[in-house]
């Protein structure tokens, strides 16, 4: 089986090499193989969490992860790529997708970040990393290795990555998307790790709707606080004016 939901005369064509471009529909769409290990779910759903909260009012994005990016035919009968741990893609319609497929989107992901283990390191900083340059042209990628101090991005220049050195507080600056990525070690979901997040230049964390929640019930509080002290003060005033009057008579005007 070549794909699934194709004919048979079109597995025939695919397999004597005529380009028939299949649809996300008609391409694998999972392959039944979890992520390593449940922090790893949990960092791409912190990433994916957290931006799309904060670009919760922007049309033109998609974010994307564990999931299928197919960038040729050769690669769909090959099956020797899955695709990265977490993308971005800036300038497409803002809607759900089984897979990524270059070219019915037009482009492929403009920032891909690959969530290191011990099995899967070498091919990350690779093979995949050839892939992210040279097939599918991803404009930045970025490695993090939650339990180890590995961390590092690189920008497409001329066909080539560079390194992108980080800023005085040890963080990478994503052009493409005008944040930056950050180590920060924390409990997200129960679980206490190093955890990589979104960060804005001015260094504010992109919160989680949990952080969210959280920080508008304190303003909340605080905002009752305020309203309870001021409606003391003037109660205060108004017992230090009655007893004023008592003394004294009425304020003259």
């Amino acid at each position: 089986m070549i794909g699934q939901g194709l004919t048979e005369i079109e597995r025939l064509m695919l397999e004597r090499g005529v380009i028939i471009p299949p649809t996300e529909d008609e391409l694998p769409c999972e392959d039944g193989e979890p992520m390593e290990t449940d922090p790893h779910v949990l960092q791409l759903e912190l990433l994916r969490e957290t931006l799309r909260l904060y670009w919760k009012d922007r049309r033109d994005f998609f974010v994307g992860g564990n999931m299928f990016v197919y960038f040729s035919l050769d690669q769909v009968k090959r099956r020797d790529f899955r695709g990265p741990d977490f993308f971005v893609a800036l300038n497409v319609p803002h809607r759900t997708r089984k897979s990524w497929v270059v070219w019915q989107e037009g482009k492929g992901p403009d920032l891909v970040i690959e969530f290191l283990s011990d099995s899967t390191a070498e091919k990350d900083k690779g093979e995949k990393k050839r892939i992210y340059q040279d097939e599918l042209k991803v404009t930045e990628y970025y490695w993090h290795d939650l339990f180890a101090d590995d961390f590092a991005g690189f920008i497409l220049r001329e066909g080539v990555y560079e390194p992108i050195e980080p800023d005085e507080h040890g963080r990478l600056m994503s052009r493409k998307l005008g944040l930056a990525l950050t180590r920060w070690n924390g409990e997200f979901r129960s679980v206490e790790c190093q955890w990589l997040r979104w960060e804005t230049p001015d260094g504010k964390l992109l919160p989680t709707g949990a952080e969210m929640a959280e920080q508008e019930h304190k303003q909340a509080q605080e905002a009752q606080q305020q309203a309870q002290a001021a409606q003391q003060r003037a109660d205060d005033l108004e017992a230090m004016l009655a007893r004023y009057r008592e003394r004294f008579g009425e304020i003259p005007e």
